[in-house]
């Protein structure tokens, strides 16, 4: 499996920005999906974001479109997650995985079975 190594959460405040990265151990294929999940306190872990590694498709929830955005740089292997006018309700720890897609499934509906450690986002009112 990919070794995935989360970074770039923090302590922001409403209104403002930041950007993880979900670099790598090892080149990732065309073929794989990156994923990005969160999880609040007490809650369950949720899709937030996806794109295809060779960046010709991307998926948001509802509750982030338009505010974020996910890219990846493949001379690094690294996937990002660009979030802007950020607000409370985003404070969780985020997730960034990485699998293939399933067969009959949609494609940000992937298998993915390599995972980051996770990273803490904070949202100050």
């Amino acid at each position: 499996q990919v070794q995935l190594v989360e970074s770039g959460g923090g302590l922001v405040q409403a209104g403002g920005s930041l950007r993880l990265s979900c670099a790598a151990s090892e080149r990732i294929f065309s073929s794989y999906v990156l994923g990005w999940f969160r999880q609040a306190p007490g809650k369950e872990r949720m899709f937030v974001a996806a794109a295809t590694w060779n960046g010709g498709y991307t998926y948001y929830s509802d509750s982030v479109s338009g505010r974020f955005t996910v890219t990846r740089d493949n001379a690094k292997s690294t996937g990002y997650l660009q979030m802007n006018s950020l607000k409370p309700e985003d404070t969780a720890v985020y997730y960034c995985a990485v699998g293939y897609p399933k067969a009959g499934s949609p494609w940000y509906n992937a298998d993915f079975n390599s995972w980051g450690q996770g990273t803490q986002v904070t949202v100050s009112s």
